[in-house]
């Protein structure tokens, strides 16, 4: 399954077309790797997600076909690490 598609269906990021520009932005890694939208994802992996001052890490636990409603989205992916990045004012 493609990255863009894994994080709609599973509710990490709201829409696909804004998957697809945090990865072309760089803002979503695969084991530590930057990911292309159509970098393939499967079970067991890991995705960071840099969204606006805040960075969070999943492991996939299963690939939704489609969207899960939000009371299924902990059968997806577990949160593994969030954090919030404090903004560098010394300039």
């Amino acid at each position: 399954m493609r990255v863009d598609v894994f994080l709609r269906n599973s509710g990490c990021i709201p829409r696909r077309t804004q998957a697809k520009r945090a990865c072309d932005e760089g803002l979503v890694e695969v084991e530590g790797q930057p990911a292309k939208p159509s970098t393939e994802v499967a079970v067991g992996q890991e995705i960071t997600v840099r969204l606006g001052m805040s960075v969070r890490r999943y492991r996939i636990l299963q690939l939704p076909r489609r969207p899960v409603p939000k009371k299924e989205r902990d059968c997806y992916t577990e949160l593994l690490n969030s954090e919030q990045i404090e903004p560098d004012l010394d300039w």
